[in-house]
């Protein structure tokens, strides 16, 4: 399991064998292991992992205009305690935080 976080360090999702759950346990999406990108329950890309552990849209990934199969689950993992936050890293060029909308189911 691996914790996720966006660019000001809040804790915005867990990785769990390649599926993407929200901190309340909710899956949101999986991790596309050859492209190396996340996508949400309707296969639309979601991000990428940053910095080892922020997930964030990169705004010039060349999946976002793709539709994948959306091949990923639809259970809970359950909620996990909250691991705190992390330091900010700041603004990343070509990067934006993913909209909170799109981190729920």
């Amino acid at each position: 399991m691996q914790y996720l976080y966006n660019s000001d360090g809040h804790h915005i999702a867990n990785l769990v064998n390649d599926e993407l759950f929200a901190p309340s346990g909710q899956n949101i999406g999986h991790f596309r292991p050859q492209e190396r990108i996340f996508i949400d329950m309707h296969g639309r890309y979601l991000g990428e992992i940053v910095r080892l552990n922020r997930l964030l849209y990169n705004l010039s990934s060349r999946y976002r205009s793709t539709t994948f199969s959306a091949s990923a689950t639809h259970s809970s993992a359950g909620a996990y305690t909250n691991p705190g936050n992390q330091s900010s890293i700041g603004n990343l060029t070509g990067y934006d935080d993913i909209p909170p909308s799109r981190l729920r189911p």
